[in-house]
């Protein structure tokens, strides 16, 4: 009676030392006797103690740090760059089965492939359009972990890293492209305002009494001021009359009159000696001493 008592409290030892919990996101990869058993969860599995193997796999995504890696881009310029991987496994029999340490494997073809690729593009590439790069790789690293049971869901470049020569190189570029946009947009707007003036002074010789009234609000801005001159603007018009009396009474001027006509015009006397133009036979000249 003992004797039996003692081989079930054995079976009933064995059989709570082979049950295995595994958790919602776990999954068993079992193995019977070397060989591959089946995968198990989640839940309470039994696994023959002794006789059975098995291998815990979780099924959630995983965050893989890819280090620093030294890259020569394609235009010859040293950087820096890492990068991060999020990855999970799809099928846990293939990830122990296939390969020894899959984490491992494919945090060493992360970095590999990151070194590959970013070899093969130029520096603006890498900074301005990295959603291509991080495409780029994951369509490459997914592929090559497919055979393992992995499945890679993204792949990010977190940072790249310039040496000091070229951050001052891109700072005197940025520099020289803000002033060269600051240069055209102040061309413009010269453009802009002389083609106002433009439209300004057709419509002001459209109508000369507008002259006036901007001469007259001229005035009032003028007298608006604590300013003890008050400056009249004079249209050149009004002026023109006694400028042309004064150049006809200047000694040494010439009077040339056409025809009949009683108009004169002030000339410069001609050198002594030198013959008057061809195309003027009917004008008389008079000097005046």
């Amino acid at each position: 009676m003992d004797a039996v008592l003692g081989i079930l409290g054995a079976l009933v030892a064995y059989s709570f030392g082979s049950l295995k919990i595994l958790r919602q996101y776990e999954r068993g990869v079992s193995f019977f006797l070397g060989r591959y058993w089946g995968t198990k969860g989640p839940g309470v599995v039994f696994v023959p103690l002794g006789f059975a193997y098995m291998k815990r796999v979780s099924l959630r995504i995983v965050a893989v740090d890819v280090p620093p890696q030294d890259v020569i881009t394609r235009d010859n310029v040293s950087v820096k760059v890492n990068a991060v991987m999020y990855m999970k496994v799809r099928d846990p029999a293939m990830a122990i089965i296939e390969i020894e340490d899959y984490m491992y494997a494919t945090s060493q073809l992360a970095q590999t492939t990151l070194r590959s690729v970013l070899g093969e593009a130029e520096l603006d590439e890498l900074l301005s359009d990295r959603e291509k790069i991080n495409a780029i790789l994951k369509g490459i690293i997914d592929e090559r972990t497919e055979p393992w049971g992995i499945e890679v869901r993204a792949v990010e470049v977190k940072d790249v890293d310039l040496p000091q020569e070229m951050k001052r190189a891109m700072a005197r570029q940025a520099e020289a492209e803000r002033e060269r946009r600051a240069k055209v947009i102040n061309a413009q707007g010269e453009l802009q305002a002389s083609q106002t003036l433009l439209e300004a002074a057709r419509t002001l010789a459209q109508e000369p009494t507008a002259l006036q009234l901007r001469y007259l609000q001229t005035v009032v801005e003028i007298a608006a001021e604590n300013n003890s001159t008050t400056i009249f603007p004079i249209p050149i018009d009004i002026l023109r009359p006694f400028m042309q009396a004064v150049a006809s009474r200047e000694p040494g001027a010439v009077t040339a009159q056409v025809g009949s006509g009683a108009e004169a015009v002030a000339l410069p006397a001609p050198a002594p000696g030198s013959p008057l133009p061809a195309h003027l036979p009917q004008i008389k000249i008079e000097e005046k001493k």
